[in-house]
């Protein structure tokens, strides 16, 4: 029995006019070689745009049904939209154990994790996805720690500190400025080249029409309120089995927002220091001291959902190579929370030197990783919803289906 891609290319070189002795076998991709994961994901998707029984579940489907065919481009803008909540699997007819054996969950996990790497910036550090694991993270984030403590414990002041609880006196404002602002700079840098050559190559593939308000407008929306974390039908993921839940959207807002808070904390510090030449500590009810606590607590709860729900993911769901990155990316998040809150409870006690050294070492790591880690998935599906909602709003090329 004719394999589906030998009877897709026979299709096509009937189209073509192709027959009889000499019919050749037409490339379904003649320009540029797809890798492993890119072919599966275009093969996977050639089945599914035959069926379309998934055709309303996430942004991923509409956007099929404008193609025949699936390039680099193409696949990457598509692994990109996916929010990995399951659906699809568990009501695809042709999912495993069925010899077509589609799992878009893993198979676009997979290539999104290649997408990371090859768009990273500069491209040397692109290996780094592969390296960024649970391991790898917390070893980083406990040799920071350790080489503050170091520093502390050379000073005489690893146990006790400061009576009045100011951070600055064990490490001055400046040096810390000295310390992060570079790291932040560079993240920003690399996390911007990298989704702008994203951004260069799926353009075209997405009809090359310029971004207008009413498809930012809408891609916002998406982004803040994680639209396609609600399986299609308001009732939410698949997780653990075939049931629906809510939790993986309630804890990934959780986190989205914890870290938006606490961002808004250090934002509202450096004006409060800069500007009003008000110095740290801050205590409540100081905006940056509110900021934080509920950011802080908001990520701790985010995160640690975030983390269960990972270890009871069904086996099918998950692409065994990305769980090291998820895993670490997770466990930097909450160990920077809980650390912040500690040393918000420790603050004038003999431990705060320890608390504040591995608070720091915990965000030295996060943000040193930011780049070649999980948090770039953010970045690049939001450019990913923002190109959907531009190429929703132009005439359909294949005249099939709707949006």
């Amino acid at each position: 029995m004719p394999s589906l891609a030998e009877l897709v290319d026979q299709a096509r070189a009937d189209a073509q006019g192709v027959g009889g002795a000499d019919r050749r076998v037409i490339p379904i991709h003649p320009v540029l070689p797809l890798t492993a994961a890119e072919g599966e994901v275009a093969r996977i998707l050639q089945i599914c745009n035959a069926c379309r029984y998934c055709e309303g579940f996430c942004a991923v489907f509409p956007a099929m049904t404008r193609r025949l065919e699936f390039g680099r481009a193409d696949v990457h803008y598509m692994a990109n939209l996916c929010h990995n909540c399951g659906a699809c699997l568990h009501a695809c007819q042709y999912a495993p154990p069925h010899e077509f054996g589609v799992n878009i969950p893993v198979a676009m996990a997979e290539l999104r994790g290649q997408t990371y790497q090859d768009y990273a910036w500069p491209p040397v550090l692109g290996k780094l996805y592969r390296r960024n694991g649970l391991v790898v993270s917390l070893a980083l984030a406990l040799a920071l720690t350790l080489f503050l403590l170091l520093a502390v414990a050379l000073n005489g002041t690893l146990w006790g500190g400061p009576a009045s609880g100011n951070f600055y006196a064990l490490f001055p404002h400046n040096l810390l400025v000295s310390m992060f602002a570079p790291v932040f700079g560079f993240v920003v840098l690399a996390l911007a080249m990298g989704v702008r050559r994203f951004w260069r190559e799926v353009t075209p593939a997405t009809s090359g029409a310029p971004v207008s308000a009413p498809a930012a407008a809408e891609a916002g929306a998406a982004v803040l309120q994680l639209k396609y974390l609600d399986g299609g039908h308001g009732a939410g993921c698949n997780n653990a089995d075939d049931a629906f839940t809510l939790s993986r959207r309630r804890f990934h807002h959780l986190t989205f927002y914890g870290f938006a808070l606490c961002f808004a904390a250090t934002a509202a510090a450096t004006i409060y220091h800069y500007v009003f030449g008000w110095q740290a500590p801050y205590e409540l009810p100081s905006l940056p001291k509110v900021l934080g606590a509920l950011g802080g607590a908001s990520l701790a709860i985010g995160t640690a959902g975030l983390g269960w729900l990972n270890l009871q993911r069904h086996r099918l769901h998950l692409a065994q190579g990305q769980r090291p990155m998820d895993l670490g990316f997770i466990a930097l998040l909450f160990l920077t929370a809980t650390s912040g809150l500690a040393l918000w409870l420790g603050r004038g006690t003999p431990a705060m030197a320890m608390l504040l050294c591995l608070h720091l070492g915990a965000v030295m790591a996060l943000f040193a990783t930011m780049p070649y880690g999980k948090f770039a998935h953010g970045v690049f599906r939001s450019a990913a919803l923002l190109r959907h909602a531009v190429e929703k709003r132009r005439p359909n090329p294949v005249g099939l289906g709707a949006d």
